[in-house]
């Protein structure tokens, strides 16, 4: 475990037995991970949008109950923190570690705020009553963000440690997680709030 933390020393790590796999970005298990957790949230959604088809007006109502600006602004927040996390790879490439970091601060900041805004959005709804349990959206609403809003705490803190042990390797592979949690959000803000 400490050899690979180790962020002193980059050891050849794209393998000509895995094939195309070999040329991902940091670590292959990692992109298991993430194609679990996409198939996880897609499965997710398709059971939104089928129970939303057995009563599309009642959805219809409590998504007017939602903050489209917070999702908006949230949209924004996640998708420049990638842009952060991005360019902290690009500058730990070139050996700029100190930038790097500064990049990954950035990004783990940027997840902060965007839970801080979701945590607004939980308490309106909470002060409205309205909960996991009010109707079939909410369920769903509460299940899948709140689900996401896990993965942030989860992406903050792999960006957190990434930071300490900043080998190329490491960061690719948390960056790619922190991708991960973007593109999950980028799916959800549409057929949560907007879609109609």
């Amino acid at each position: 475990f400490g050899q690979w933390m180790s962020s002193n020393e980059e050891r050849p790590w794209r393998q000509d037995n895995l094939g195309v796999f070999g040329e991902l970005p940091g670590d292959l298990m990692m992109w298991v991970l993430i194609a679990s957790e996409l198939l996880v949230f897609g499965a997710a959604l398709i059971a939104f949008l089928a129970v939303r088809a057995t009563d599309p007006a009642a959805f219809s109502a409590d998504q007017a109950l939602l903050d489209r600006t917070a999702g908006a602004l949230n949209t924004i927040v996640l998708v420049t923190s990638g842009l952060c996390a991005g360019l902290a790879v690009v500058y730990r490439e070139r050996e700029q570690r100190s930038v790097a970091r500064r990049w990954l601060f950035a990004a783990g900041v940027l997840g902060i705020v965007f839970l801080i805004v979701k945590s607004f959005e939980y308490a309106h709804k909470a002060e409205l009553g309205i909960g996991i349990e009010t109707s079939a959206f909410f369920t769903f609403y509460y299940l899948t963000t709140g689900f996401h809003a896990l993965h942030v705490i989860a992406g903050i803190v792999i960006l957190g440690v990434v930071a300490w042990a900043d080998s190329v390797r490491n960061m690719e592979a948390a960056v790619s997680f922190w991708h991960m949690v973007d593109l999950i959000w980028v799916l959800l803000f549409p057929i949560i709030y907007l879609l109609r």
